[in-house]
């Protein structure tokens, strides 16, 4: 195979690393806290931890861990939001020998339980806002030790009581609940601190995290990644964005910002890890989901690195408050998650300056697979190359590799890619091939000189009357008729063609401006073939998505 793509690659970025340089993540991570440990690792509603400090808490913790029995292999559940507590929960499971289970911690009792149960977390760190959801599930889990956190706990004694009262008995952000046994962070911290953490011998082959996937094709799997693939990534994308971060004024600290959930890989590598071992500080936001709170925390704090997806990037953008942030340490405006709209990608270079450039990954690849270069002066569209080490070839429905130009099946080799599907060795072998390659499921189309653009979900696809449709052609043209916000296209049973296009359509704007079902037909009929124009037009007031803004086209195929 030839790799092409390494003629794109920018000055001083290698086309292959040494990704074995550290044996496991644990000890990546605890030669960044020596380094760095008078830094400020985290800022989070004003308050300040220092790379030292996260390395004394999440000792304690791990102690306090390991006394429970839990060690080398135990997998422990994460149900956190963008919190100081994320970080030294993280550290600590890793530290003890543990194996992190990220939870959306806003997910349903039954996906909660199903998590549990499949990764047989014997332990789980829960935020109190959540202690009901879980509450519901315990009985019927493996889980047995509870760590219930409060969202100031870690914020200093007068904020932090502060802000727990407030989301206790002012916002009234903490359902009640019954979990007598649980014990409260700081306590386990108290008690970890007696206690002395014993070391475990961790290896590159041991398992580090269980990412579960959004369970777009059926039940939510885990992602099984091992130490050395968040390491080889968190390497990759240090390499790559380089030669961009370097260009800082001396001695001023890089800083990110953390909107992106930390229990989405997006998040939890390209924030949370890549901002530990690089030495940054993280803004951290536990009200990720508010616009307006987001622009409130950047316009305290400088940021030079903004990680964050299509409808992030979008909704700042339109928020009065972002004229008020000082944007001119912004280097690198990293999108990924989902596919970057070009309108998006206008308004966002508009306000800031910076210009998006966008990624690929996902949770099975630890998650970044491709990447424009970050010196992108002007957002392509495209989603860039692959990074260093990583080969990408694509294949039609017959399994034969296509040439440039024509749309196939992503695959994936790199020293990145999960090791299989926790305890699912049939879901492992469809996706994996025998030369260690990836399926994605995703369609892309590859140019001569290696530049990678995503054209759509596989299964996304809509068949026509034997014709493919991809929902985001769709989707981006009637972003441009007046009045639409967004949209998704989805695929619908219908008696004569086998599937017909449906178009679920958010509107903007006053009413009176409001586009009408006839104005959406008129418009698709003027640009699109026949059989691509929808057949079905609903209106709605949002789209679903999941936790890290991506669209989920599953839930629209039911009642609105």
């Amino acid at each position: 195979m030839e790799k092409v793509w390494l003629r794109q690659y920018p000055a001083g970025v290698p086309a292959q690393l040494a990704t074995d340089r550290h044996a496991s993540l644990v000890a990546l991570l605890e030669e960044s806290f020596s380094r760095h440990a008078a830094r400020p690792a985290c800022v989070c509603l004003g308050r300040t931890l220092r790379f030292g400090q996260i390395e004394a808490l999440s000792a304690a913790l791990a102690a306090y861990l390991q006394s429970l029995g839990l060690g080398r292999g135990e997998r422990v559940a994460l149900m956190l939001h963008n919190l100081p507590q994320y970080l030294v929960a993280a550290a600590a499971v890793l530290r003890a020998g543990g194996v992190v289970v990220n939870v959306n911690p806003l997910c349903s009792a039954r996906e909660l339980e199903h998590q549990l149960k499949d990764s047989g977390a014997r332990a789980i760190v829960v935020l109190e806002n959540f202690a009901a959801t879980l509450q519901q599930v315990l009985r019927a889990v493996p889980t047995r030790h509870v760590v219930l956190t409060g969202a100031g706990d870690l914020l200093g004694p007068i904020k932090g009581r502060w802000v727990n009262h407030a989301a206790r008995h002012l916002e009234m952000r903490v359902p009640a609940f019954d979990l007598p046994r649980a014990v409260r962070f700081n306590d386990a911290l108290a008690r970890g601190r007696q206690m002395t953490l014993t070391p475990p011998a961790l290896g590159p082959e041991d398992i580090a995290l269980l990412q579960y996937t959004g369970g777009t094709t059926g039940v939510s799997k885990g992602a099984v990644l091992l130490h050395r693939h968040l390491v080889a990534n968190l390497l990759q994308a240090q390499a790559w964005y380089g030669p961009v971060l370097a260009r800082l004024p001396a001695g001023e600290q890089l800083t990110t910002a953390g909107a992106l959930p930390l229990d989405h890989i997006f998040g939890f590598t390209l924030v949370m890890l890549l901002g530990l071992h690089q030495g940054a500080c993280s803004v951290l936001m536990p009200d990720a989901g508010d616009p307006r709170a987001v622009l409130e925390a950047l316009a305290r704090q400088r940021v030079h690195c903004f990680p964050g997806v299509d409808s992030l990037f979008h909704a700042l953008a339109l928020e009065p408050g972002c004229a008020r942030v000082d944007w001119s340490g912004l280097r690198l405006s990293l999108g990924g998650g989902m596919a970057v709209r070009p309108a998006t990608a206008r308004l966002w270079a508009e306000k800031t300056g910076c210009p998006i450039c966008e990624g690929y990954g996902l949770s099975e690849t630890s998650p970044a697979v491709t990447c424009n270069p970050a010196d992108t002066a002007a957002f392509s569209g495209s989603i860039g190359v692959p990074l260093p080490g990583t080969e990408v070839k694509l294949l039609d429905e017959s399994g034969a590799e296509v040439g440039p130009g024509v749309p196939g099946e992503i695959l994936i080799r790199g020293p990145q890619v999960m090791a299989g599907y926790w305890q699912r060795p049939d879901e492992t072998a469809r996706v994996m091939t025998a030369d260690g390659f990836l399926r994605s499921g995703d369609i892309g189309v590859m140019d001569e000189h290696g530049w990678l653009r995503l054209v759509d979900r596989k299964k996304d696809l809509i068949l026509v009357s034997g014709f493919n449709v991809y929902p985001s052609e769709i989707e981006e043209l009637l972003a441009q008729l007046p009045g639409v916000r967004e949209c998704a296209a989805i695929g619908v049973p219908d008696a004569r063609s086998g599937e017909a296009v449906k178009v679920v359509v958010v509107r903007s704007g006053p009413g009176s401006a409001w586009p009408t079902e006839a104005d959406v037909r008129t418009f698709c009929e003027a640009q699109l073939a026949g059989y691509k124009r929808p057949r079905v037009v609903e209106f709605r007031q949002e789209l679903p998505r999941s936790p890290a803004g991506k669209v989920l086209r599953r839930e629209l195929r039911g009642p609105g």
